[in-house]
């Protein structure tokens, strides 16, 4: 084409050169392969380029199905111990005669779960919180709070429940035996019905422990507080320990009960003191706590009390 001799000729075996779409030879391509010496080389056979690709795809899969084999199994073995914790710890509480004794046996079974399922657990804080005569308030994310709290608040906490675990046939006895105290969550009072038993509960030397939102959803974030503990704090003069829970909501989500591992930590922040029961003051009493849970949580703020679910009518 352009009237020079030409150096070489190769002769390549059919459908060796590349081609554009439309059949024309792709010259910088052929120009590549020619000066690299492959042009007219050997091509693999369909067969083995195809089993190349799935070899290709199948390690993706492989990992895939490794992790999801792992989390299965883990899932296994986290239920396994969490019923037959639960299993012993219900007979250790219904058969010891005394309190101190039935807080030991449950606080030693559930760290023994959350070490056999390979959970650690940071605690911080905890050294500044006395053994009685105190109220924490904590974040309520997740199942798995009642048992990490189990493993690390000291003495014999008295926990206030919604009432409607008083009237389950397994847990109903067994928090009575761990001396809970049940409250209507959503009275417009907070615990006004119950306050006389709280308060007594206070008077006897053992330290409170609320979830002041209520009860945790599906979605991540803080619900506002209700003021009932607060309520409680202020007449009772107890002092409010903010206590933030990390890792519950990660390990064991409410929508999905297929636990995953995940590091989990308590973390107790200095007191605050009542300044009076007034509405007003229980309203900034309630902020502050909040505050500082909010700060620490890490969890978005969602800025609304959480409401309780609609009951079905029965058929």
């Amino acid at each position: 084409m352009i009237g020079a001799p030409v150096e070489e000729i190769v002769l390549a075996p059919e459908r060796t050169a590349p081609k554009t779409s439309s059949g024309k030879i792709r010259r910088s391509s052929a120009k590549e392969l020619y000066k690299a010496g492959s042009l007219g080389a050997s091509q693999r056979a369909l067969w083995r380029q195809m089993l190349r690709l799935s070899l290709d795809g199948l390690a993706p899969q492989i990992t895939r199905l490794t992790a999801l084999l792992r989390e299965t199994l883990y899932a296994s073995w986290w239920w396994i111990v969490v019923e037959s914790s639960s299993l012993l710890a219900w007979l250790a509480v219904m058969t010891l005669p005394r309190l101190d004794w039935r807080w030991r046996a449950v606080r030693s079974i559930a760290r023994t779960a959350l070490a056999s399922v390979a959970a650690p657990v940071t605690i911080v804080g905890l050294k500044v919180a006395p053994r009685g005569n105190a109220m924490f308030v904590f974040n309520h994310s997740s199942y798995m709070d009642a048992v990490v709290l189990a493993a690390v608040l000291p003495g014999e906490p008295a926990y206030v429940a919604k009432s409607e675990l008083a009237e389950q046939f397994l847990a109903g006895p067994f928090l009575r035996r761990l001396g809970a105290l049940f409250v209507n969550r959503y009275d417009v009072g907070g615990v006004a019905s119950d306050i006389e038993a709280i308060l007594a509960a206070a008077s006897s030397g053992r330290n409170l422990v609320f979830f002041p939102e209520g009860t945790f959803t599906r979605r991540a974030g803080l619900s506002d507080f209700y003021l009932g503990a607060f309520k409680v704090a202020a007449i009772a003069g107890l002092p409010i320990f903010p206590g933030i829970l990390r890792g519950t909501r990660s390990m064991l989500r409410s929508d999905q009960w297929f636990p995953r591992w995940t590091p989990l930590s308590v973390q107790i922040e200095s007191a605050i003191k009542p300044s009076g029961t007034d509405f007003a003051s229980l309203a900034q009493l309630r902020d502050a706590v909040r505050d500082v849970v909010l700060a620490h949580c890490g969890e978005p703020d969602l800025g609304q009390l959480a409401k309780p679910e609609p009951t079905r009518s029965a058929a």
